[in-house]
C-alpha cells in the first residue's frame, strides 16, 4: 500500500509540475507573440485555467496536512489528549463542511456547462471548452479533502494527534514531557 501511495504521490507531483511548466511555456509564448507577432488572447485564458487546476489539484493530492499554515499557539500549549480532541473536531468540521457544500457546489459546476471559455478551444473538436470542465477540479478537490480528513479523524482517534513540528525535531512532547521551569520536580525527575 505504501508503494502505491508513494507512486501515486510521485505521479501527482509530475502532473502538477507539468502544469506549472505549461504555464511557464505559455507565458513565454505570450511574450514572443506580443512583441514579434500578433498577440493571442487564448494564452491569458489558458494560463488562468491551468492555474486553477494547479492550485486545486496540488492541494488535493500533493500538499500534506502538516504543510498547511496554521495558527496553533493554543493547540501547542495544551496537553496531548486535548490536542487529540482539537484535531478530531477540526478534521470532523472539515469533512462535514466539504460534504455539506458538495451538492450545491456540484450543482453550480454542472450549470456552468452552458457557459464556455472565451478563446480556448478543445484541440480535438474545435469547440470552446465548457466552464464545467474548467471548474470540475474543485469538486474533485472537495471530495479528496473530505476523504483525507475523514482518514485523519480516525487516525487521530487510533494513534493520537499528529506530532508537531517541534516534536519531530526535538523528539519529545513539548507540553507533556518538558522539564518544569517553576522549580518543582516533574514525574520523570522523581523516578
Amino acid at each position: 500500500m505504501k508503494a502505491f501511495i508513494k507512486g501515486f504521490s510521485r505521479l501527482a507531483e509530475a502532473i502538477a509540475g507539468g502544469m506549472l511548466a505549461a504555464i511557464f511555456l505559455i507565458f513565454l509564448l505570450q511574450i514572443v507573440l506580443r512583441y514579434f507577432f500578433t498577440p493571442a488572447g487564448w494564452t491569458l485564458e489558458m494560463i488562468g485555467i491551468l492555474w486553477v487546476w494547479v492550485i486545486f489539484f496540488s492541494c488535493a493530492f500533493i500538499v500534506r496536512e502538516r504543510d498547511h499554515v496554521k495558527f496553533d499557539i493554543i493547540y501547542l500549549s495544551v496537553p496531548r489528549r486535548v490536542r487529540q480532541v482539537f484535531a478530531m473536531i477540526a478534521a470532523a468540521a472539515i469533512v462535514i463542511g466539504m460534504l455539506y457544500a458538495f451538492l450545491p457546489t456540484w450543482d453550480y459546476i454542472e450549470w456552468m456547462k452552458i457557459r464556455k471559455t472565451s478563446t480556448v478551444r478543445n484541440p480535438f473538436t474545435g469547440n470552446k471548452v465548457p466552464l464545467r470542465d474548467v471548474f470540475s477540479i474543485y469538486a474533485v478537490f472537495m471530495l479528496v479533502v473530505a476523504g483525507r480528513y475523514a482518514w485523519l479523524f480516525f487516525d487521530v482517534l487510533r494513534n493520537g494527534p499528529p506530532k508537531t513540528e517541534l516534536e519531530l525535531v526535538v523528539g519529545y512532547n513539548v507540553v507533556d514531557d518538558h522539564p518544569r521551569v517553576d522549580g518543582t520536580p516533574s514525574e520523570d525527575d522523581t523516578k
